[in-house]
């Protein structure tokens, strides 16, 4: 190849390069079964349960231990929104109205059925707590009234999503405006070191994280837990959810 060629060739070959390199905006992507944006997060390692220092864990947030995410995944970057939520299933379960809310009045059954029908799954409890945390061994990931609605300053009722700061990875309202379901039956912790976790084979509850509008500050931590019945008898204005998949 003589010098005119190559030149020719590498004008044209750098910019293609550049293009290739670059991520689509930044690991996000929209599920056109829902229209929702969800966030790329990379597999690591995490200390799960109470965070070191914090005096304000309830005794299933202990023992902390060691757990590994092995293989990345999509994540909500918000959580379920109320016109997502019609889009699919086509009805309007919410008590507080707003397209951009978050739809809550769901029981677990009613949320995996969702993320099923998009193509998703529910997150297990070590996902979402890996994903809150985004990369902080901190209780919060920002300071509280910068990132959540809660009983502090929601004026009791939910918010539309992406209003507060969102993490480290992206992800609004990881805490707050509505406890998120989680795929796991409820346990206590084993203070072993795992791998993927997915809790245990069977149970009477299913796990919830991040708070809620109506919660005090306590609640409102990256290891704080919640649990309910399946088919969500209490029906509460605080349950809602988000979706994860591969």
């Amino acid at each position: 190849m003589d010098r005119c060629a190559a030149l020719a060739f590498v004008t044209l070959f750098i910019p293609l390069l550049a293009f290739a390199q670059t991520p689509s905006a930044a690991g996000t992507k929209v599920n056109p079964k829902d229209g929702l944006t969800y966030v790329w997060i990379e597999p690591g390692t995490f200390m799960m349960g109470c965070s070191a220092g914090d005096s304000q864990c309830y005794s299933d947030e202990s023992p902390a231990h060691q757990v590994a995410i092995a293989k990345g995944f999509w994540m909500g970057q918000t959580p379920v929104t109320q016109e997502a939520y019609q889009r699919v299933t086509e009805t309007r379960p919410s008590h507080f109205i707003g397209a951009k809310m978050p739809v809550e009045s769901v029981n677990w059954n009613q949320a995996q059925s969702y993320c099923q029908a998009v193509e998703m799954r529910l997150p297990t409890e070590a996902e979402w707590e890996y994903a809150a945390r985004a990369g902080s061994a901190a209780s919060r990931y920002q300071e509280l009234d910068r990132i959540a609605w809660y009983a502090g300053n929601s004026g009791g009722k939910t918010h539309d999503v992406a209003q507060k700061q969102p993490n480290a990875w992206g992800l609004y309202d990881m805490l707050g405006n509505v406890w998120q379901w989680t795929a796991d039956w409820y346990a206590k912790y084993s203070g072993n070191s795992e791998t993927d976790p997915a809790g245990p084979v069977s149970g009477q509850d299913r796990t919830m994280r991040g708070g809620y509008w109506g919660d005090n500050a306590r609640a409102l931590r990256v290891s704080s837990r919640n649990s309910d019945e399946p088919d969500g008898r209490d029906n509460t204005v605080s349950f809602g959810f988000r979706c994860v998949g591969r």
